[in-house]
């Protein structure tokens, strides 16, 4: 790139800096863009970008990956439905110790040697849950998904505090409830809650897949924006289906409780996260009301 080009791209930033300075920016990280190590301190480095021109990210993580190759090395047979991973007791002691023990602390670890400040927080330091009573997508049948939660609530506080001194927030996706007992959350909903009581401006979902697609075998099938209703038909048709379900149905949610608009990135794409919050054109899909 010659010099012009580098001032170009720097001009073409500087409104969207503008603009967003001061705002808070819940990214949800997890899939394949954390299992890489060159993907995990390249999307770090953006965060911490993020953080350095005065935008407050709040990231909350995932590590399904993780957890099922945690899970195999015991004996623990990973088992999904419709997206969420059931949790029972012996499910939960992996889970745990793999989001809280060893995700979170190297995540937070990672930021402050990329020269930023971070703050790790297990969910259940903030998170407060019910165990899920979930029915099936497709037939509405009722099914026990184990130590899955429903957030009821977010204490924002200790987050809000975080934020203030400008040190990001890093959250695994537990919860707890009134009895001490911890759920495993879907780090899609997680988001999107913590989202909505931070009366944050953006959710951006940073995973394996470019955004919304309309085949999910063309992963050039991308569709740029959409609206609550246009999803409502997409997953009548089965476009949208499986793991997508959550992080739509939490995008939805988010989006009629104040947010105002939601991203879905590829993580594994180079500066996703920037060439979406500072270029005109930006990338994978956007969500509005």
């Amino acid at each position: 790139m010659n010099e012009h080009l580098k001032a170009a791209t720097l001009i073409e930033a500087l409104p969207y800096i503008q603009q967003f300075r001061g705002q808070t920016i819940v990214i949800k990280y997890g899939g394949a863009a954390m299992e890489n190590e060159a993907l995990v301190e390249g999307v770090l480095r953006d965060v911490v970008f993020l953080e350095a021109v005065g935008i407050n990210p709040v990231l909350v993580h995932g590590g399904g990956k993780a957890i099922t190759r945690a899970m195999k090395e015991r004996g623990v047979v990973a088992k999904f439905i419709d997206g969420l991973r059931v949790s029972d007791a012996e499910s939960m002691d992996v889970i745990e110790k793999t989001l809280s023990g060893e995700i979170n602390p190297g995540i937070v670890d990672a930021i402050k040697k990329l020269g930023g400040k971070a703050r790790g927080f297990s969910g259940k330091e903030v998170l407060i849950a019910r165990k899920m009573e979930y029915r099936l997508a497709k037939t509405g049948e009722a099914v026990d998904l184990g130590f899955v939660g429903d957030i009821l609530g977010v204490d924002t506080g200790p987050l809000r505090d975080a934020v203030r001194a400008e040190v990001m927030p890093v959250i695994s996706p537990l919860a707890r409830d009134g009895d001490g007992r911890v759920y495993n959350i879907n780090a899609d909903v997680a988001a999107g809650e913590i989202a909505q009581a931070l009366k944050a401006d953006k959710i951006i979902y940073l995973s394996d897949v470019n955004g919304v697609l309309r085949d999910f075998k063309d992963p050039q099938s991308t569709i740029s924006t959409l609206t609550i209703a246009e999803i409502d038909e997409l997953k009548k048709q089965g476009i949208i289906d499986g793991g997508m379900l959550p992080k739509v149905d939490s995008a939805i949610e988010a989006l009629r409780h104040g947010v105002k608009k939601v991203h879905f990135l590829d993580g594994r794409m180079a500066h996703s996260l920037l060439l979406e919050v500072f270029t005109d054109a930006g990338v994978g899909t956007e969500i509005t009301a």
